[in-house]
């Protein structure tokens, strides 16, 4: 019976039938807690910006690194729901274009953010200034709704040469730097290079690929939950 029609139906009957106050106070406290959500339940919310990787092309959403963090959680008793918004061949210019309707979609809103930008700019040797830039405003917007930031960064392939791969890489930690957030450096990390983790493509990690993520990545996540800017 819902709450309205409980309490109209209490307080309408005659007055021989009406519950002492401590009983009818009791009741509908109950009813009250059965009918509203728990803010336990609901947990904590955390938003994945990401490209394919986090996306989980060739996978299942189930299989996705994101949704296996949040089981791996789960099972360590953190109410943690992580929505993916991962978009497969986004770069970190197509994050920063669709950050504010993506935030503003997402309900409840994520108190958290993870952003996993930057590999398709490597694939197509966009300059790395540009995609700092990028990255720094979508972390400026995160920091301007108060959410705190796990950054993921990421290496650039190797024959676009040593000064191109250094140069990417740097922008992860000048930003980590920069904004005193949390940076874990390669996404990848224990998966690229490796077949056995990977699809047929040579870059989208298999479900047991996504696994690898997730596991190396729950430490940071934890340290993100905990308000840590550095994992030591």
């Amino acid at each position: 019976m819902p709450v309205n029609s409980l309490i109209h139906h209490i307080g309408t009957r005659r007055p021989q039938a009406k519950l002492p106050g401590i009983i009818f106070t009791l009741v509908l406290f109950a009813v009250l807690l059965a009918s509203a959500p728990s803010a336990r339940a609901e947990g904590l919310v955390i938003v994945a910006f990401g490209d394919s990787i986090t996306a989980g092309l060739g996978v299942s959403e189930q299989e996705a690194w994101p949704a296996v963090v949040q089981k791996i959680l789960a099972d360590k008793g953190v109410a943690i729901t992580i929505v993916n918004a991962g978009v497969s061949g986004d770069t970190t210019a197509g994050g920063k274009a669709r950050l504010a309707w993506s935030l503003d979609g997402t309900s409840p809103s994520p108190g958290f953010a993870i952003v996993a930008l930057g590999g398709n700019d490597a694939l197509r040797a966009l300059t790395p200034e540009n995609s700092y830039q990028n990255l720094d405003a979508i972390i400026l917007a995160l920091k301007k709704r108060n959410m705190p930031v796990l950054l993921a960064g990421m290496l650039a392939p190797p024959n676009l040469g040593d000064d191109f791969g250094k140069a990417f890489q740097a922008i992860y930690t000048r930003l980590a730097s920069k904004h005193k957030i949390l940076l874990y450096p390669f996404l990848l990390e224990g998966v690229a290079g490796d077949e056995k983790l990977n699809q047929h493509d040579g870059i989208h990690p298999t479900p047991e690929g996504q696994k690898i993520i997730a596991r190396k990545m729950v430490p940071y996540i934890e340290a993100l939950l905990s308000g840590k800017t550095a994992l030591k």
